[in-house]
């Protein structure tokens, strides 16, 4: 029988002070998996009372931004006029295009009590032709879950186990959120071109290979496979379309040409995107970001 592991992905974890961020991708190992292109998890994390985060006004283009919380809750602002509070089972998704500027932050009612944090951001490349659309914001609560042996899975985007959610796609796209009761279990289809899943609490194997917390595990193509717990755990699963064109990613900016990277870069610092709306901060052009995309 083939590996259902083809590829191990060790985040890199970013220590904010108040929680740990722990990227996968981009990383020198793996640059997408499907539309994928950049995927962290954050907390879990109890903050003290009166501290939050706050991720001041930032730029984004030719990508798309998924946001979908375990645990806590942010406040999203964006240059569109969007206002929308994140909540654990309502996902964001926001959609750069041409240019988008946006800011999180913890909720007051959130700082009062001490914020919890426990959640994954991940970026969507746009495909070939539609880089360039008109920003857009969407937050989709009625999402399809299905429950069987003990699985819970809530499909974010796309069409998984007979069930599509309602959430925008610009490529085919998979995505859920999947909780694994003790001796639990669910089939994953081999339907989409890359599919890779990430333990995020708990405990779970893949075809009997046990998952590492936090590390992504690329999948095998064109193999069923079934996820399952002994005692129980939490698992993300991605993926989707493989681009056939490649994907730089520059700090905040996913492009296919770098040309158009450099454009966003200059306009950003020049004052050239537009304002988010009762946030007048903003985050500078970093010399060095953290966030590229390797030759």
């Amino acid at each position: 029988m083939t590996d259902p592991v083809i590829q191990t992905v060790t985040p890199t974890t970013h220590d904010l002070g108040d929680f740990q961020v722990r990227r996968v991708m981009p990383s020198k190992a793996r640059q997408m998996v499907g539309p994928f292109i950049f995927v962290d998890a954050f907390g879990p994390a109890q903050l003290d009372i009166g501290k939050g985060m706050d991720v001041r006004p930032h730029p984004h283009i030719n990508l798309a931004t998924v946001t979908w919380l375990f645990e806590g809750a942010i406040d999203h602002r964006d240059s569109l006029g969007t206002f929308s509070t994140i909540r654990p089972g309502t996902v964001n998704l926001m959609t750069a295009g041409r240019g988008i500027v946006h800011s999180e932050r913890s909720p007051q009612e959130e700082r009062a009590k001490g914020p919890q944090l426990y959640g994954m951001q991940t970026w969507l490349a746009l495909p070939d032709g539609r880089e360039e659309i008109d920003p857009a914001f969407e937050a989709v609560a009625d999402l399809p879950v299905i429950e069987d042996h003990g699985a819970k899975a809530t499909v974010i985007m796309g069409d998984l186990w007979g069930e599509r959610a309602q959430t925008a796609t610009y490529a085919d796209t998979i995505y859920a959120e999947i909780l694994l009761a003790p001796d639990g279990s669910i089939p994953i289809a081999a339907d989409a071109d890359e599919r890779a899943v990430i333990l995020v609490g708990g405990e779970a194997q893949i075809g009997g290979v046990p998952l590492t917390l936090f590390d992504m595990a690329v999948l095998a193509p064109g193999e069923a496979m079934t996820l399952s717990s002994r005692t129980g755990g939490r698992v993300m699963l991605l993926g989707g379309e493989a681009f056939a064109s490649r994907r730089h990613v520059w700090w905040n900016f996913v492009s296919s040409d770098r040309e158009r990277i450099e454009q966003a870069k200059a306009d950003w610092s020049e004052g050239r995107f537009d304002a988010v709306p009762y946030d007048d901060e903003y985050i500078p052009l970093p010399e060095t970001p953290k966030t590229v995309s390797y030759p």
